[in-house]
């Protein structure tokens, strides 16, 4: 309960990329169902399997494209999950139900969904967990825009969000690297750490950017982190080992699952 494994993983709503040109070739798997789409799911529910708690972007909540399934529901009981949330950031009538995503080992204690500034569809979950320590531990897992000004002001929206937090983990698509100094001034103004430049994972088939990060506040001790070479979407997983505080775990709790509202 002291040590958490972490993975954040863009899934592009279970649609496999191996080469730039499949984003007009598959572009029609953004709107219909097919086959390969639950392949694909059924390959990451098992990847999954090894971590507490998962992060997802780019998640279909239940359209016409993932045949009503909701693929957060859909990879929490694939891999063994008891509890699964889901965050829809932009719906496009029956066609698309576009979400961010929690799956977890442990009962979350409350959740706060952000609808982040610039235009509408990007979000952050936040999802508070009761500890022995009395403080939760949260976990924000969170899609940036691509255009520069909405990230810029994301990203100050975020750190406000962390600065509420003794314990926080932000994790998903961030849309920037390295680069920018935008992030960097963030990560500095929020205290966390965790990024590196090592780890990139994007586009999956030749990894060049990194632009999905696992940021961590400064009392949790970072284990360990990589990028997965598990190339099912146009984005790599990338995973963190933490420890939270001595003395410090996560509360038991029972089973069953959070379904969202």
């Amino acid at each position: 309960m002291n040590r958490l494994r972490l993975l954040s993983f863009n899934i592009q709503a279970g649609i496999e990329s191996r080469r730039y040109r499949d984003y007009v070739a598959n572009s029609w798997k953004h709107l219909i169902p097919h086959g390969e789409r639950q392949r694909n799911l059924t390959s990451i529910g098992a990847l999954l399997r090894g971590f507490d708690l998962v992060g997802l972007q780019e998640v279909d909540a239940g359209s016409l494209r993932s045949a009503y399934i909701d693929q957060s529901q859909y990879l929490a009981q694939q891999a063994g999950y008891p509890y699964w949330l889901s965050q829809v950031n932009r719906e496009l009538g029956l066609l698309a139900r576009h979400s961010n995503g929690l799956l977890s080992r442990f009962k979350p204690g409350s959740v706060i969904e952000h609808k982040l500034p610039g235009l509408p569809g990007r979000g952050a979950m936040v999802v508070e967990f009761p500890t022995s320590a009395g403080e939760p531990f949260a976990v924000c897992v969170l899609h940036l825009a691509l255009g520069r000004r909405a990230q810029r002001r994301q990203l100050d929206y975020l750190v406000e969000i962390a600065r509420h937090y003794q314990m926080i983990v932000l994790m998903g698509d961030f849309n920037c690297g390295c680069g920018s100094r935008m992030l960097r001034a963030a990560i500095a103004a929020a205290g966390l750490r965790g990024l590196d430049c090592e780890l990139k994972t994007f586009p999956s088939w030749r990894p060049e950017r990194n632009l999905d990060h696992i940021l961590v506040s400064p009392d949790l001790r970072i284990r360990g982190a990589r990028v997965l070479d598990y190339a099912l979407s146009d984005h790599l997983p990338i995973s963190m080992e933490v420890a939270l505080p001595a003395g410090v775990c996560l509360m038991s709790t029972d089973t069953g699952f959070v379904v969202p509202a």
